[in-house]
């Protein structure tokens, strides 16, 4: 049995090192790029890897939704067992595949999609054989964090801590989906889905980005209300109703998520039987993110093909979850909502009474209307 990689990026080159190192031959890697340290196990047609019997497991490092998704599904169609590190493809198709490859008799794994090399959805699907998973929450992003961590301890600007993220190769060029929630999105959407034995898109999570945090957030946070700020995603299934939002959050000094420094990841369970298990580590980079695909190829080369059974597809409902709320604005807030406001300049720091997920995302785009630097953050409860 042989492993195929597409893929010869950060993640795929680091999955390759480490499964041939471990005494697991990847029979065929797919670049288009030229690497002669590859020889002949590189190749640029993917039907070389298709017609390949020996090759029972592909395993994805390309990224992005097309030509990944085509691949895997003719390679699931073709009875491949698939491994993905790509938060996109899965949160995207994560119903499909799944589906696809049980009918097909194999199994789709995608541990480094959420967490990178922290063991968190291994763990995470073990947990639900014999718990009821009530909430998944965390640092799931270590652009983010990276940037906060360093706002608070060496005082510095948002912009120019950004820099040296992108310079250290924490942040890409475009760091869009990094500070504007959507990889925290994903990841809470894929691990939401895990937990709660459902399918969660996430166009329905409501997302509140750390583009707009300034020095006197962090300042306002630490002197006046004694806390400090973290970037979460947390999804959270009460009854019949699942929440689902990434934002930053105010928490106490003291809170595991407190200490989570610079790059790193910290990603929690709730379970009725289990309390509260938490995973800390490295979150992306070569050989962490390529570990994790090296471990679902391990395990189903070991004879580990027991797959996941997509739950039923179920919509968001962030009117079920509360808590206050602190914004940084110039525009106006209506009063409703409300509990403190300090004013300084022409900075409004308001602290809200308790309110919806919903409400206050709703509210945010009237304020954010008026003006586009303001700044929200929940406050845990």
């Amino acid at each position: 049995m042989k492993v195929a990689i597409l893929g010869f990026g950060i993640v795929g080159s680091g999955a390759y090192e480490i499964l041939e190192r471990s005494g697991y031959s990847v029979g065929k890697v797919l670049d288009i790029r030229p690497h002669k340290e590859l020889g002949d196990v590189l190749t640029s047609n993917f039907d070389d890897i298709l017609n390949d019997k020996e090759i029972t497991v592909v395993a994805e490092a390309i990224g992005g939704l097309e030509p990944a998704h085509t691949f895997l599904v003719k390679a699931i169609k073709a009875g491949k067992h698939v491994v993905s590190s790509n938060k996109h493809l899965i949160c995207t198709y994560y119903d499909e595949l799944l589906t696809l490859a049980r009918e097909n008799g194999v199994t789709v794994r995608f541990s480094a999609s959420a967490g990178g090399g922290i063991p968190w959805l291994h763990n995470l699907r073990r947990a639900t054989r014999c718990d009821r998973i009530t909430k998944v929450f965390g640092i799931m992003n270590g652009t983010t964090n990276f940037i906060i961590d360093a706002m608070i301890s060496d005082n510095s600007d948002f912009s120019d801590v950004l820099r040296t993220a992108q310079s250290l190769g924490y942040a890409e060029a475009d760091p869009s989906a990094d500070i504007d929630g959507l990889d925290t999105a994903r990841k809470t959407a894929i691990s939401s889905s895990i937990a709660f034995n459902t399918e969660i898109s996430e166009d329905g999570i409501h997302i509140f980005g750390l583009r707009n945090i300034k020095k006197c957030d962090i300042e306002y946070i630490k002197n006046k209300l004694g806390k400090t700020v973290r970037y979460i995603g947390t999804g959270i299934c009460e009854g019949d109703k699942i929440s689902a939002f990434v934002e930053p959050l105010i928490i106490d000094n003291d809170s595991l998520f407190a200490s989570v420094r610079k790059n790193n990841n910290m990603i929690s369970l709730e379970g009725e039987n289990v309390g509260q298990l938490s995973f800390f580590g490295q979150g992306a980079g070569k050989y962490p993110t390529g570990t994790a695909v090296a471990q679902d190829v391990i395990d189903i080369l070991s004879g580990d093909i027991k797959s996941l059974t997509p739950g039923k597809k179920r919509e968001v409902d962030n009117t079920a979850v509360s808590k206050s709320y602190y914004i940084r604005t110039r525009a106006d807030v209506p009063s409703c909502i409300i509990e403190s406001i300090d004013v300084d300049g022409e900075n409004k720091y308001i602290i809200t009474k308790e309110i919806s997920v919903f409400d206050i995302h709703s509210i945010s785009k009237e304020i954010l209307n008026k003006d586009g630097g303001s700044f929200f953050a929940g406050i845990e409860r």
